[in-house]
């Protein structure tokens, strides 16, 4: 359907120069030049007879209102808009106005009348343009601590609401151009700002995985909210890191579900972390000599978890308070650092289940000799850990300690969102623009640049931890390039990137940052031109965009709990090179997606980049090959069916003894949709020997 008419065109006039100056590289989409300016809009609807009437946009910067436009539909009956026109009108007005001006929009306010009117247009501007939409109800404050508006939105004419939209949208970012994060009262974490930010439905979910996964999950979640099942997790920060992307993506999605799920965080306290982080590395085996959890140590965080449970979480309706007195009916405490609040919960409400979910490798062969470090840390674990129903770990019966009870094992990967800014499809031109912040804070750290397409490059993301094999990336990527050499094929080599997230309780990271560049330094000085070290701050899109366009991808981990980042490097095609550590093995097969080797091996490693490398035929085959061996049991649709299972039977009060199986084929089973033969799913073997 044709529009009637722009009643108020935009009128902006950038500087035509400096467009001019630019657009060379922004038309080949490179990663060369300025990073494009930020904008933020705001969008009102006037709707006459349930039909829209008059769109209106206003556009910002952080200061100012910098345009307007309006546009006003036919009123003839049978020309009236539907919700696609609506939406298909404000996404092609903005894409416009962003190339025209070599900007881009950071996010978007409407009225939430508007997100219901038109149910696809918040998940099209994420999913297409990049844009983060909000969507604000009438009278509910922007903060719990804010007057309401006494002002009704009707009252005011369209342009004034658009502009008032525009305004709201600013506050929601940061300085760096992502959105704050929210803990609210109780620690509750305020997933996308207390679901104000929209940015995918259950359509946009469903093709994510395979029907019968599908058809699974809303088995149970129908049961759980006929029952108003209330689920509570617990972990100990809510940014940075893979326990932290996964709850905050299975929060979103249980909302979409409507499945009361809500994720509770402690209020930090300083020293900490430090503590806890110290513990991780014990138990990982990769602490200093001598480093051990104290007594002193276990009295500061058992202290910390009883004053932050009894302050907030059994206050007057707290998630550890008992059912009967609105507590959560299942809690699951999703972190090792927090196990103290296991026997809290099964004390308050002693038939309330209680899940424990454990995410690192444990050694459990060191754990089970007296003496060790981690004997002495897990025993202190275990005393409390040994009241939940469920022992959920990775799928690798390496890491679960050998008196932990086998009916209360199971087993679940870990999991990331196709959706999410992490991993969801960008267009070029929006890949470019990350690409254009990666290499401004590039030259701010006096590091190498990546100039795609001019560079290509291999990668490896990762916290900058001790377990994550970076010496060993350093070290097959100089053997790698003495091989071009040897065959006279080092004019033009790839790059190497090694970068990642901080975590909030992650104090290891600027260490192993420090020691990574002073070796490049020391040891490699004739690569220091061809290798970028980079930590990157909370930008899920420049990580996104950095692995779609790499060439190889590496994870040569040395300790590892699963890794998901391997599964979501297969997921774009990315032939991987990985070790045999922990349930990395699960995720690749060997000479088909990508190679596995024997941790340290970097001598393989170096083999296996010369072959992708010089080999075109193998790489294509390789890379084709990974685009449809990506099981369902790693999407957050996948790890939702997981935990439902779980929360809908337990809080029947069904006794659950998994006896080491996979939660995935039990809840699968129980919904009577089992595995079918040529389904994708992850290799089933839990021994390290076993995995290929």
């Amino acid at each position: 359907m044709l529009p009637a008419k722009d009643t108020y065109k935009f009128q902006r006039r950038g500087s035509v120069f400096q467009r001019d100056l630019n657009r060379p590289d922004t038309e080949r989409c490179a990663w060369q030049g300025p990073p494009l300016d930020a904008l933020y809009a705001g969008i009102s609807v006037q709707y006459k007879d349930s039909a829209a009437a008059i769109v209106a946009i206003a556009i910002r910067d952080t200061t100012y209102l910098l345009d307007f436009y309006e546009h006003r539909f036919n009123s003839e009956p049978k020309k009236r808009p539907d919700e696609k026109d609506v939406s298909d009108l404000i996404v092609d007005q903005l894409r416009q106005y962003s190339e025209q001006h070599l900007e881009r929009f950071t996010g978007l306010a409407m009225p939430q009348d508007v997100a219901d009117q038109c149910p696809h247009l918040c998940s099209r501007l994420w999913r297409e343009l990049d844009i983060v939409p909000i969507a604000f109800i009438e009278g509910v404050p922007l903060f719990t601590d804010s007057p309401n508006d006494p002002k009704k939105w009707n009252a005011r004419c369209i342009d004034e609401l658009a502009e008032a939209m525009s305004r709201r949208c600013v506050r929601f970012f940061g300085p760096s151009n992502n959105p704050i994060l929210d803990v609210g009262f109780q620690g509750l974490v305020e997933v996308d700002c207390a679901s104000r930010i929209r940015i995918a439905t259950l359509d946009d979910y469903e093709p994510t995985v395979g029907h019968t996964t599908w058809r699974a999950v809303n088995h149970y979640a129908a049961e759980l909210k006929k029952r108003h099942i209330k689920i509570a997790f617990f972990s100990a920060t809510p940014q940075g890191g893979g326990v932290a992307l996964m709850r905050h993506a299975l929060v979103r999605y249980a909302r979409e579900l409507g499945i009361d799920l809500k994720w509770y965080v402690p209020k930090p306290r300083p020293g900490v972390f430090r503590i806890t982080k110290t513990n991780h590395n014990i138990l990982q085996g990769v602490s200093a000599p001598g480093e051990r959890f104290t007594k002193e140590q276990q009295q500061t965080i058992e202290e910390w978890l009883q004053e932050n449970a009894h302050r907030f979480w059994l206050s007057q309706g707290g998630p550890l308070r008992a059912p009967s007195e609105g507590g959560a009916d299942l809690v699951i405490v999703d972190d090792p650092q927090m196990p103290s609040l296991i026997p809290i919960a099964k004390h308050i409400a002693p038939d309330r289940p209680v899940i424990f979910r454990s995410h690192i490798q444990i050694r459990s062969d060191l754990v089970g000799t007296p003496g060790t470090p981690q004997h002495e840390a897990w025993a202190w674990m275990w005393d409390r850990i040994q009241h939940a129903d469920v022992f959920i770990s990775h799928p690798v019966e390496a890491f679960v300690p050998a008196n932990v009870p086998k009916e209360k094992v199971g087993y679940m990967p870990a999991t990331t969102d196709w959706l999410d800014g992490l991993n969801k499809t960008m267009r070029d031109w929006d890949v470019a623009a990350y690409g254009r912040m990666f290499n401004m804070l590039c030259h701010n750290n006096r590091a190498p640049t990546i100039d795609y397409p001019d560079d290509e490059y291999i990668i490896q993301i990762a916290r900058f931890d001790p377990s994550k094999g970076i010496p060993d990336v350093l070290e097959s990527y100089a053997r790698f390039h003495e091989l071009l050499k040897e065959k006279g094929l080092d004019n033009k080599p790839p790059k190497l990137l090694i970068c990642g997230h901080g975590s909030i309780d992650d104090p290891d990271g600027n260490v192993i940052y420090d020691v990574t560049l002073r070796h490049i330094e020391s040891k490699l000085p004739h690569l220091k031109d061809l290798i970028c070290v980079m930590r990157i701050g909370p930008s899920d899109q420049i990580l996104n965009a950095l692995l779609s366009k790499a060439k190889i991808a590496l994870q040569l981990s040395t300790r590892e709990g699963f890794e998901v980042k391997v599964s979501e490097a297969i997921h774009k095609g990315k032939p991987i090179i990985a070790s045999r550590a922990g349930g990395i093995p699960l995720q690749v097969e060997h000479e088909k997606n990508g190679y596995l080797v024997e941790v340290g091996d970097t001598e393989s490693v170096a083999k296996h980049l010369f072959d992708l490398w010089t080999d075109r035929n193998l790489y294509d085959r390789m890379s084709m090959a990974a685009l449809t061996t990506v099981s369902d049991e790693v999407t957050t649709v996948g790890n939702a069916l997981c935990w439902l299972y779980l929360a809908e039977q337990l809080t029947a009060h069904k006794k659950i003894k998994p006896k080491e199986r996979w939660i995935n084929d039990m809840a699968r089973e129980e919904a009577g949709l089992p595995y079918r033969k040529g389904e994708n799913k992850l290799k089933r073997a839990v021994k390290v020997e076993n995995m290929g």
